[in-house]
């Protein structure tokens, strides 16, 4: 998938950036070159006034020989010439695969994973989540307390931490306080690491509510959910997407090994799981040819839109400006608008985009619409290509507080 989001720079400058790295930890204080300064300019008081996010501009004497790659990679996409946005956020990862070997272990990962999905209201993700939390010493009664969203009233410190980071992304706001315990008892790169796993599968999750992926019938889903789930589903695949492409040649079976480790494995039972929403997808350049820049920087403009996230709706906003998106189109998304007086196209991508990140679940009636406008392909690569990386996107810039570059005006009203 990565491969097919280059294209994306186009209209999403660095943000889409395939960025690995790793760096030496500086310690939970947050100190170092890029030492915090006084917030001005109206920055709040755990923002850095040179990186405009709760992380300090890193430097390049932090990275190892790849970090040093992805943050000449990084400022090479860059207006500045210097890594921005998301993509500088992650050049404070530590570089390893984070749900397998972070040093926080596997059982936080999974209870970051099981958050995320909780938040998000993803039952598929959820269940197979669930099940490998509890088979790496999970407590089944922290597990029930995220199922439900109890108190977090005798949860250890750490578990705490994690719970409420990951609520308060799912509200798209994480507090100085939250951040600052976390930042705390985790230190920067593993706290960086937790989040980016969190917005991994944010992603992820995307693509499944799009898909309406259902577990398979031997499997239960452990969920409770604040809608039903639609039964568009199709019997093998179990989601709305065909097992097979017919124009694309058939896909060698995947094996069972995977690198780096005796028990690492995909949990998802084959033909189902989150590469489903993929299946039909072409690529950005695919998608550019038959739909053109303009509804491409529509979909990003709604994934801003219905996750609150300033950084990504202004900066984007003058991209699609330039790609030929229509002021009107803009002011529907930006004020959450009736869907009136526009083109069906746009129309359908602003209704599917509200439902899949506003509500967690996109109709049948919408992904019918959707997908006769659209065809299976483009709508494929507008989940796949677009939607889903941006929302991760907005996870990650939301957590660390990204602000503006100073003196550029926030387009988007707030709640």
């Amino acid at each position: 998938m990565l491969g097919r989001m280059k294209g994306m720079l186009l209209l999403g400058g660095i943000l889409l950036l395939p960025v690995t790295s790793a760096v030496s930890e500086q310690g939970a204080s947050g100190q170092g070159s890029g030492s915090r300064r006084e917030a001005g300019g109206g920055l709040p008081q755990d923002v850095h006034q040179d990186s405009r996010s709760r992380l300090p501009p890193i430097t390049l004497e932090e990275l190892n020989e790849q970090g040093r790659n992805d943050y000449a990679a990084a400022g090479a996409s860059s207006p500045t010439g210097r890594p921005e946005g998301a993509a500088a956020i992650r050049l404070h990862r530590s570089g390893v695969d984070v749900r397998w070997d972070s040093a926080i272990g596997r059982r936080l990962t999974e209870l970051a994973i099981i958050t995320t999905a909780r938040e998000l209201d993803q039952p598929y993700e959820w269940s197979l989540h669930e099940m490998e939390a509890l088979s790496v010493g999970l407590e089944p009664a922290i597990v029930d307390l995220v199922r439900h969203r109890k108190p977090l009233a005798g949860v250890g410190e750490r578990e705490a931490a994690i719970i409420q980071l990951g609520r308060e992304l799912g509200r798209h706001k994480v507090t100085a306080a939250t951040y600052a315990r976390a930042f705390a008892l985790f230190g920067k790169t593993n706290l960086v690491d937790i989040v980016d796993l969190m917005a991994q599968y944010a992603g992820v999750a995307a693509n499944l509510t799009a898909a309406n992926q259902w577990m398979p019938p031997q499997m239960a889903q452990f969920l409770p959910l604040p809608f039903t789930l639609p039964t568009d589903f199709l019997p093998d695949s179990r989601s709305r997407i065909p097992t097979v492409n017919p124009d694309r040649p058939p896909a060698r079976p995947p094996t069972q090994t995977m690198p780096g480790g005796l028990y690492r494995r995909t949990l998802a039972p084959p033909p189902t799981g989150p590469a489903s929403m993929g299946r039909f997808a072409a690529g950005l350049t695919s998608l550019e040819s038959s739909q053109g820049r303009a509804l491409m920087a529509l979909a990003v403009l709604i994934t801003a839109r219905e996750h609150d996230q300033q950084y990504e709706w202004t900066v984007n906003e003058s991209r699609a400006r330039a790609a030929g998106l229509a002021p009107a189109v803009i002011d529907i998304v930006r004020l959450r608008k009736p869907l009136t007086g526009i083109g069906e196209k746009e129309a359908i991508l602003i209704q599917f985009g509200r439902e899949l990140f506003g509500k967690h679940v996109v109709t049948t009636e919408t992904y019918a619409r959707a997908k006769q406008v659209f065809g299976q392909r483009d709508l494929s690569d507008f989940v796949v290509g677009l939607m889903a990386p941006h929302a991760r996107e907005a996870t990650l810039l939301t957590a660390f507080d990204q602000h503006l570059p100073a003196g550029q005006q926030p387009q988007l009203p707030m709640p």
